[in-house]
């Protein structure tokens, strides 16, 4: 029989059934439902107007013991967040104009011109220079799986069929792992292409650092400061804590490469293919001190001392081409201490060992000493009119071979460099400074040094 209709109270009385319902299921499932008295029987579900026979709703049981009712509810296999959401993208970009004050030519077409193993816009044309263009893939893949990817769209190669050369293609820079062996990952073992730890300054990023490029000195280890291994790095509680305090304060850090490291490397650098069964060894440990309890001169200061070492068997590039047959020794140590600025601050490294260099009275390549370093004053200005302020000033010295390039030239290198980073906003940031730089080319067939002063500038922008 067609239903017939129903009136204005019937059909609030039957919300108000089913307003009771909802309620009697809400509770069951939170558990909240009383277990004194037996439940009554739930009314059953009225009809509704339909065209056809409705059947009825059947009635909802008395609710179960809360512990029944924990056990049945299914739970989720994992509440992990989706992909999307763990894996992040970012980057950044710097462009850098240096200008050419004042430079003493060399005497011969053998001399040596200002040049800098760092920056190939510092040359006798100059010109604007995207001097890295960073893109970085990274994220959770498990809770105890990490990956680590980055590009970079700023290097260049030569022309096949010329020397000259061709900006802007891509490069891999880093892709690596991180598998963690405790929930609070404290310990972790990392596999692929790295940074090596070797020296401070090293392990910092580019994007994090003050003045425009990295010391000879530190660098000549490791140029690329990369190599493809496997590492192990350890961070106790106490450590993190202190750093995650720098972080809050906005403080320049090298970035959590542990405060124990050591790793197992291929040797021959950065995107190189490996050229003898010799592994290159390296270790490193560093640890802050907080210096709040020397008074109040003192407070919320922190000083980090640390040192590494390397230990590795190189084959240059040869002019008169591919690979030197010959392992040279190249083992060093490297020791570093930072005062972090707040709001003034000191910073240095240095290193010393043997390492592959030409020898331009023998003409040939031998193990040499190599030994240098630099001191860095910085100063934390804060928030002027311009943006957030830190000026610093810098002065290296080396001595040594630089076997990233052919022969692996010898390197004479002093040189100042006084400049201030300001942050415009939080995602630009202008480096300005000036360099009085005394430097030997890194070409084993340029002799002497040349000089020059410089105004150099840098634009990052990240994102």
């Amino acid at each position: 029989m067609p239903a017939s209709a129903q009136t204005v109270q019937e059909l609030q009385r039957q919300i108000d059934e089913l307003k009771a319902q909802i309620k009697a299921l809400t509770d069951a499932q939170k558990g909240i439902a009383a277990s004194a008295a037996p439940a009554s029987p739930v009314p059953s579900a009225p009809r509704i107007a339909s065209a056809e026979t409705p059947a009825p709703m059947a009635a909802v049981p008395a609710a179960a013991p809360a512990s029944q009712r924990v056990a049945s509810i299914a739970r989720p296999p994992s509440n992990r967040a989706p992909w999307y959401e763990r894996m992040r993208l970012r980057g950044y970009t710097q462009l850098r104009y240096n200008a050419v004050l004042d430079e003493h030519e060399p005497l011969s077409a053998t001399g040596s011109r200002l040049r800098s193993v760092h920056d190939t816009s510092i040359n006798d044309d100059g010109g604007f220079l995207l001097r890295r263009v960073r893109l970085v893939l990274q994220g959770d893949i498990t809770d105890r799986l990490q990956l680590y990817f980055q590009h970079d769209f700023g290097a260049a190669v030569n022309n096949q069929s010329s020397t000259e050369r061709r900006e802007n293609f891509g490069q891999l820079r880093d892709v690596y792992v991180d598998w963690f062996l405790d929930p609070e990952r404290r310990l972790r073992l990392r596999f692929g292409q790295s940074k090596v730890p070797f020296g401070w300054e090293n392990l910092q990023s580019s994007s994090n650092r003050l003045p425009l490029d990295r010391s000879d000195a530190i660098n000549s280890g490791v140029p690329g400061e990369r190599d493809v291994g496997v590492n192990a790095y350890y961070t106790p509680d106490a450590v993190q804590a202190i750093w995650d305090r720098l972080t809050r304060n906005k403080q320049k850090l090298f970035g959590n490469y542990g405060a124990f490291g050591v790793a197992l490397y291929n040797g021959q650098g950065t995107n190189r293919t490996e050229r003898n069964g010799n592994l290159m060894k390296v270790a490193m440990a560093t640890w802050p001190f907080a210096l709040d309890g020397l008074g109040p001169l003192f407070r919320g200061q922190v000083l980090e001392v640390g040192g590494s070492a390397m230990f590795n068997r190189f084959r240059p590039e040869i002019r008169s081409g591919g690979v030197s047959p010959i392992d040279y020794r190249e083992d060093r140590v490297a020791f570093h201490a930072i005062l972090y600025p707040q709001p003034f601050g000191i910073q240095t490294e240095w290193t010393t060992g043997w390492a592959p260099q030409y020898d331009s009275d023998l003409r040939a390549i031998r193990t040499s000493r190599a030994g240098g370093g630099y001191v860095q004053l910085m100063a934390d200005a804060g928030r002027t009119p311009a943006g957030r302020m830190i000026p610093y000033a810098r002065w290296q010295r080396y001595r040594g071979g630089w076997k990233a390039n052919v022969d692996a030239p010898r390197l004479e290198t002093d040189e100042w460099e006084v400049g201030t980073e300001i942050q415009l906003i939080e995602a630009l940031e202008l480096t300005i400074a000036y360099a009085r730089m005394e430097r030997r080319e890194a070409d084993a067939r340029r002799t002497g040094r040349a000089t020059g002063d410089l105004i150099r500038t840098q634009l990052q922008f990240t994102y």
